[in-house]
């Protein structure tokens, strides 16, 4: 009986993909609705808002799911989602925008603007430009310094002063490396040229012109409006809601908040050469400025087999796809993960917003929309990626229960628990403190996150199982460097979603 409806449901599904190989222009219209709602149910995704545009006009526009884990709230196609790193591209038109209006050049240096601005090496910081810091040129690591920057109470001056302490470990413009803190840099040029801060002129220039009248440029005031996801993420094997992430000191890396309706009107300005009707309201020079390839970024396969080169122009990705040129950019911040893809030569533009930080149905779904309209064969990448993505999690929580196992076999450390305690420091981070807790346990606290602790637990000798109290920034190893029976210092690392390196931080 079960080989039997096995092999129906094979024959099944075999009948569907072939129907939709052969013609693959009705996907969007006949099953997208169904592929979606059962991808947010396998991901685990509370709600999702999806528009596809094309030669002008919106194909489809709709909400999925739900704002809330929990609250029956459907999204809607003005519901307001985190597009995080799709923030960059609006950056970077501002700034192409003033160039095309004479008011800055992106090849100009970045002391011109802002005179007090320094990297650690000298001669990096005599020959950086504007446009260096809108394709992550700088010869750091991508995310490096983030750990010191996400969520901190750093302000913007402050962040870009702690930009200073980076020790790239790259030669200026010989390696590609994503820096959030690059483009906050260039975000605070457009005060010092305009006299307006990067969120008035964003408003005032972009989002108000375009009739984007939802849309947020601070992180801030996301709390506050009414009709919006809440942020999502999983955790030990579970789905949660957690806070909105405050990141407005990176704003202009990664901090608007908009809907599907809003950013198709984005998306259609961009595509039709920066024209609303007969109105030119973005420069079509400045649209073009950001498309430049700038660096190579990779190259590899997809998992369809075929090779590919991934560069970078200035705020969108930048790829080839069968024949065509792709403009595209993910986001990803607490609780929220986004998608943008252009095709300009075919008028096509993809919006893909989802409020778990824990999926890649947003990449999935953006390569079966742009294969229908291709007419390409079908792949169900959402059901592939998933294979991944669950062996990947599978993983992760072995190592946590492993971890958790050896916590539980109450292992001694080297030293009493109050040789550990005291106060470190890190050239770019700062201070934090360990102090004794009860349980046998040690608590970190840092300097410029004081609403997050980090609780330690040993695993024997110098090494201690620790778990912030921020999801986001995981569960770590951290071992503690002891000479001459004293300890000297500590090696704190962070989840790879905030920074893929670690901090040492010395003992004073």
């Amino acid at each position: 009986m079960k080989k039997f409806a096995l092999l129906f449901l094979l024959s099944f599904f075999g009948l569907v993909a072939g129907a939709q190989n052969a013609n693959r222009s009705k996907f969007v219209s006949d099953s997208l609705d169904n592929y979606i709602n059962r991808a947010l149910t396998n991901w685990r995704i509370p709600g999702a808002a999806v528009c596809i545009v094309k030669d002008g006009r919106i194909v489809m526009m709709k909400g999925y799911g739900i704002k809330e884990l929990g609250v029956p709230t459907k999204v809607d196609q003005n519901t307001l989602f985190m597009i995080g790193s799709n923030t960059k591209a609006f950056t970077a038109t501002a700034l192409a925008t003033l160039q095309a209006d004479r008011k800055l050049s992106l090849d100009e240096k970045v002391t011109k603007y802002i005179p007090e601005f320094k990297l650690a090496d000298p001669l990096s910081t005599q020959m950086i430009t504007v446009r260096d810091l809108l394709c992550h040129r700088l010869g750091f690591r991508t995310f490096q310094g983030d750990f010191t920057y996400w969520t901190s109470s750093l302000t913007r001056n402050e962040v870009m002063e702690k930009m200073d302490h980076v020790k790239a470990p790259y030669a200026f413009r010989t390696k590609w490396g994503y820096t959030n803190a690059a483009f906050l840099t260039a975000g605070e040029i457009i005060p010092r040229v305009t006299g307006k801060t990067w969120e008035q002129y964003i408003r005032e220039n972009i989002f108000v012109p375009l009739g984007m009248s939802n849309t947020l440029a601070l992180s801030a005031d996301l709390p506050k409006a009414i009709n919006k996801a809440s942020a999502h993420t999983i955790t030990d094997g579970r789905l949660i809601a957690i806070p909105f992430p405050q990141l407005d000191n990176l704003a202009p890396a990664g901090a608007i908040s908009s809907s599907a309706q809003d950013m198709s009107k984005w998306v259609m300005t961009l595509l039709n050469d920066g024209k609303v009707g007969s109105r030119q309201l973005i420069p079509a020079d400045a649209i073009e400025a950001t498309r430049v390839p700038q660096d190579v970024v990779s190259s590899g396969k997809r998992l369809t087999g075929e090779s590919f080169f991934q560069l970078y122009g200035l705020g969108w990705f930048l790829q080839d796809y069968e024949g065509k040129r792709l403009v595209m950019h993910d986001g990803g911040v607490n609780g929220f993960v986004s998608s943008v893809t252009l095709v300009p030569e075919d008028k096509l533009g993809i919006i893909i917003l989802t409020n778990s930080d824990q999926n890649e149905l947003y990449e999935a779904l953006r390569w079966e929309i742009l294969d229908a309209y291709l007419k390409r064969p079908y792949q169900d990448y959402s059901n592939k990626y998933l294979e991944g993505f669950k062996a990947d999690m599978t993983k992760e929580l072995q190592r946590t229960n492993k971890l958790r196992d050896s916590v539980a076999l109450n292992l001694k450390p080297s030293l009493p628990l109050r040789e550990y305690a005291g106060k470190y420091t890190n050239d770019l981070y700062g201070n934090m403190t360990i102090t004794q807790g009860e349980n046998n346990e040690l608590e970190m606290r840092l300097e410029h996150h004081q609403r997050m602790f980090v609780k330690l637990q040993s695993l024997g000798g110098n090494r201690f199982y620790a778990t912030f109290s921020d999801p986001e920034f995981g569960k770590a190893v951290f071992p503690f460097e002891v000479r001459n029976g004293k300890v000297v210092g500590v090696r704190v690392k962070v989840a790879d979603f905030i920074e893929y390196g670690p901090y040492d931080f010395k003992k004073l």
